[in-house]
């Protein structure tokens, strides 16, 4: 019961790593709202967990502010924010991506997190705490080719996560970012590139020194973790939980 008495908001929670995370904040006893662009996943995991589900695309700043609005009118609170939904075009040559492709990244990678500051801040700054995770990714630390414009939207995440923590701590709000490795989600073979044979992925393992690919638990763990009191002096970190990726 690490989160007792807490109140969280997870973007993406209607499947792979924001779904982990909303189960976990429950278990260790949050009151979570989860946010997904899919109604029909959100309501499940919503449902499974007792949470509050909510339909938004984080693109849409209007959408994120009645998200955030919602929760509080039905918890009285919000401590937690993770910015957890991303997107990103298949793996491949940088100048296959137009226009309409690498704006669609940057709006639910980047975007959404302007957003959601603007939406929550203001209620945070009343109480004097909140804490912020945003999902970044080893992409945005040691890049793979072919995720250009993905990897580069992941480092804008990380810039922007030390930035807000230096200059949000003098209010007691924490920003903290967590860098998976590619994980087994629904998004693997966008990251790859190729179908999901144990051939090509034991390509990718191999420059994984654990051995592994990351699983929705171990992101779940980190966010636990870096929202809880125990890491109340944790600001402005960038947590690789990348089994060895980045080293």
């Amino acid at each position: 019961m690490r989160l007792a008495g807490k109140t969280a908001l997870v973007t993406g929670a209607g499947s792979g790593f924001g779904k982990g995370i909303a189960e976990t904040f429950a278990r260790e006893g949050a009151r979570v709202a989860v946010l997904d662009v899919n109604a029909q996943t959100a309501s499940a995991v919503a449902s499974a967990i007792s949470g509050l589900a909510l339909t938004c695309d984080v693109s849409r700043g209007d959408q994120v502010k009645a998200a955030v609005d919602k929760t509080l009118d039905e918890f009285g609170s919000l401590d937690i924010v993770v910015n957890n939904a991303g997107w990103t075009t298949p793996n491949g040559a940088l100048l296959d991506t137009d226009e309409a492709a690498f704006r669609k990244i940057y709006d639910i990678n980047v975007l959404s997190i302007f957003h959601m500051t603007h939406a929550v801040l203001p209620h945070w700054r009343k109480r004097g705490q909140g804490v912020m995770i945003n999902v970044s990714s080893t992409a945005g630390i040691r890049p793979r080719p072919g995720l250009t414009w993905y990897n580069s939207s992941k480092g804008a995440v990380n810039t922007l996560t030390r930035s807000m923590a230096v200059e949000l701590a003098p209010e007691g709000i924490r920003v903290n970012a967590i860098a998976p490795v590619m994980g087994e989600t629904g998004m693997l073979e966008l990251f790859m590139g190729c179908e999901d044979t144990p051939e090509n992925r034991a390509r990718f393992l191999s420059t994984i020194p654990l051995g592994r690919l990351s699983q929705p638990r171990d992101i779940a763990n980190a966010a636990l973790y870096l929202s809880s009191d125990e890491a109340d002096f944790i600001t402005g970190v960038i947590l690789e939980v990348d089994g060895g990726r980045t080293v």
